[in-house]
């Protein structure tokens, strides 16, 4: 019957509850921090995930979607009633009422959400077709995450489209959707905070408040094309619920320390009858300057044939001789990442090929479905086909990774498939492409990791991301639009991510689409930049200009004097993009996810745990006022001047960004290990000892510990592990210090 589906339990052993409507299957398993919830219908297909990855194994073709693998589950106590059943695990209780599956959350007996009343979810086409979850809204609460989503930190009265687009040129206040698929969200409100991930790779929408229906209590809603819902439910603090689907998803790769210095990217240079020559020139201008590059992105202007882009095609007269391009960077220290694109225009020497080889997305006819893409019309490698993805492999090593081109930009891979008559070989198992398209970028991440010979730690970079693909790749926040207001955006756009699970990206420094920014907004987002794990100059500007550090040559001292400071600041880097490898903690993120009661849009952020950035946003600002949280000890300004309370202090375009070091802290700045003491008190840090570039294994792993005791007498440090080095103490309270050695 419509809008009364009577639920009943079908089994329990303690950890999975499993309740059964006709053929509609309902699930509960109680997991470490939460719990997952499954609703199918008896024989319906349910895709495989590519995101939950608790045990860090994921075999080729996905792990199973219920799979208790490598969970920590927990036992719950059940109690039922001839309406409802409850269960309890810890301070969770989960009150499910028999009528439509409506289930209440309670946390220390605190209702902390529920499902809307009447119905909650689409079980039986009362709500339309696909997929729907519709959840309390309380008033005045903030919701946080979403990936890439523009706008404000809190999202609460917004609603999102859930799909990927390539959106150049977008508006960081308003544009939806852009690149990123992560359909997780934190909540906050009066009686705690709970956080939920849908596990599903279709398009879909979220309405946050947005949506007003004067049938029901004020609600919100997740809706999407699949029609089947598995989701899964954190519980904790923000802290914590991050830090759990971190968990859930797997570990992030650990990046070679060279990706974290300066990298060049231009579309000028490629897209130049002398690119090679304009490239060449690159290391010659860093080189005068005294700037030390790491890497340098290629853009796919070196794949062209007259005005339109092939991928694995060199153009030889743009780049006669790409092996020596690549050794002379080598020998510079600078490695390359080189475009790709998994569309094939028509027009492609290895067009025929392929839809010969039946490689590409098909449509209902069973030939290369087509899409307009980059000038032309061409079709999307499928990588579900086991052998399209070894071909892809095949490609970058012979065309790329053998030319000596190993670390490899995965770009415009958002599979723009809106025809629901498109099917992808879905490992076996046809399915429709639009429903999975996110995860074709994930996939081709991996075929083109696959490419290199792990004698060296893997790399790769992808604009479109799932929340698994943090295990394969770093990524940026696509093509950004030049101008302040985009500037500040931009930065509530890379709270938004760490809020979501993605730890290791940036933007492109200085706008990438639109008029050349001017000096000041150029100098602006350097300094911000400094403070981001990817550091990458990249643009398209209108007048041909480059946001290159040269850019402005009045102000190159400037620039080198920032570009400076960021040297400095890669060992601790690299040691946060270990540690939240290790912890599953974010390397940026706003200030309330330590301390609570603060401004969710606060322009200050941390920088890993122990460096608290204050940048400027607007135009012509000189001065900034600056809350410092309260703390066991007084803040270091740039790691110098002890601080506390509030300060006002001077940061034209010309100073160093303001960036003040918690006490409690030891960081390594350039060759110098510094530890930054507590009034009263103990704390302790590690650090990864490593060449930075060796393929990482975290079992036979090298570290150096740092344990602090301070009393009002001294300061005690000891040293065990790798480094024998010893540290300096910089103290306010001018208290000697001792050093032991272990």
């Amino acid at each position: 019957m419509k809008y009364d589906h009577r639920f009943e339990l079908r089994s329990f052993d303690g950890v999975t509850a499993l309740f059964g409507c006709g053929d509609l299957n309902a699930r509960l398993d109680f997991l470490r921090g939460g719990v997952r919830v499954a609703l199918w219908r008896e024989g319906e297909r349910l895709f495989p995930t590519f995101t939950v990855c608790p045990d860090g194994e994921m075999p080729e073709a996905g792990r199973e979607r219920l799979s208790l693998q490598g969970f920590e589950t927990v036992r719950a106590e059940m109690a039922q009633s001839a309406d409802a059943a409850d269960f309890t695990a810890g301070e969770l209780r989960l009150h499910v009422t028999r009528k439509n599956f409506e289930l209440s959350w309670y946390q220390r007996e605190a209702l902390l959400f529920k499902d809307r009343e009447v119905l909650a979810y689409n079980l039986g086409g009362e709500l339309g077709r696909g997929s729907a979850h519709y959840l309390s809204r309380e008033p005045g609460e903030q919701i946080f995450g979403l990936g890439d989503k523009t706008g404000d930190v809190d999202k609460a009265g917004r609603s999102f489209r859930l799909g990927t687009g390539d959106a150049m040129g977008f508006d960081a206040r308003s544009s939806d959707p852009l690149y990123k698929h992560i359909p997780f969200y934190i909540c906050r409100n009066s009686a705690g905070s709970y956080g939920i991930y849908y596990d599903s790779y279709s398009d879909g929408s979220f309405d946050f408040g947005r949506e007003i229906d004067n049938y029901f209590r004020p609600f919100k809603s997740f809706r999407c094309e699949e029609e089947a819902l598995v989701y899964y439910v954190f519980f904790g603090t923000p802290e914590e619920i991050a830090a759990g689907f971190a968990r859930l998803r797997g570990r992030d790769f650990l990046p070679p320390r060279w990706t974290l210095r300066y990298c060049g990217s231009t579309m000028a240079y490629t897209d130049a009858p002398d690119a090679e020559r304009q490239l060449r020139g690159f290391l010659a201008r860093c080189e005068d300057c005294g700037i030390r590059p790491g890497g340098f992105y290629l853009s796919s202007g070196y794949t062209q044939i007259g005005d339109k882009r092939f991928v694995f095609h060199w153009n030889r007269e743009k780049i006669p001789n790409p092996e020596g391009l690549s050794r002379a960077f080598r020998e510079a220290g600078v490695e390359f990442l080189p475009n790709v694109k998994p569309c094939f225009l028509t027009e492609h020497p290895l067009y025929e090929k392929i839809a010969a080889e039946g490689w590409f997305l098909k449509d209902g006819e069973g030939k290369s479905a087509l899409f307009p893409f980059w000038g032309g019309m061409g079709s999307y490698l499928d990588f579900t086909n086991p052998q399209a993805a070894a071909f892809w492999t095949d490609c970058v090593r012979r065309q790329l990774v053998e030319k000596g081109y190993d670390s490899i930009w995965n770009d415009n891979n958002e599979y723009e498939v809106a025809d629901e008559d498109v099917w992808a070989f879905g490992f076996g198992t046809p399915v429709r492409a639009k429903r999975i398209k996110p995860l074709f970028s994930y996939l081709m991440t991996r075929a083109s990791l696959a490419a290199q010979d792990g004698s060296k730690r893997k790399n790769a970079v992808s604009r479109c991301f799932i929340a698994g693909s943090s295990r394969l790749a770093s990524t940026w926040t696509g093509d950004n639009r030049t101008s302040f207001a985009d500037f500040r955006y931009n930065h509530k756009m890379a709270m938004t991510l760490s809020l979501s699970g993605v730890y290791n990206f940036g933007q492109d420094i200085g706008g990438f689409a639109g008029e050349k920014p001017s000096p000041e907004l150029f100098l602006r987002w350097i300094q911000y930049g400094l403070f981001t794990p990817r550091f990458v100059l990249h643009s398209w500007n209108d007048d041909g200009s480059s946001n290159m550090p040269w850019l402005f040559e009045e102000e190159l001292d400037t620039v080198r004097t920032l570009f400076d400071l960021r040297e400095r600041l890669i060992p601790y880097l690299y040691n946060q993009l270990w540690r939240c490898t290790e912890d599953y903690r974010p390397v940026i993120y706003p200030l309330f996810l330590r301390y609570e009661d603060e401004d969710v849009e606060s322009d200050c952020f941390f920088f890993g745990d122990d460096i608290l950035v204050h940048p400027a946003f607007d135009a012509g600002v000189t001065e900034l006022t600056t809350e410092l949280p309260e703390e066991n000890g007084p803040w270091y300004l740039r790691g110098r001047e002890a601080v506390r309370g509030t300060v006002t202090l001077r940061c034209t375009v010309h100073d160093e960004p303001l960036w003040f070091v918690r006490p409690g802290s030891i960081l390594r700045l350039g060759e110098k290990t510094l530890v930054f003491p507590l009034d009263e008190g103990e704390f302790a840090e590690r650090y990864l000892e490593d060449d930075g570039l060796s393929p990482y294994d975290r079992e036979c792993a090298e570290v150096t510990t740092y344990r602090i005791v301070c009393t009002r007498e001294r300061v005690r440090v000891t040293v065990s592990g790798a480094s024998s080095k010893p540290p300096t103490v910089v103290d306010a309270l001018g208290r000697p210090s001792q050093i032991i050695s272990e």
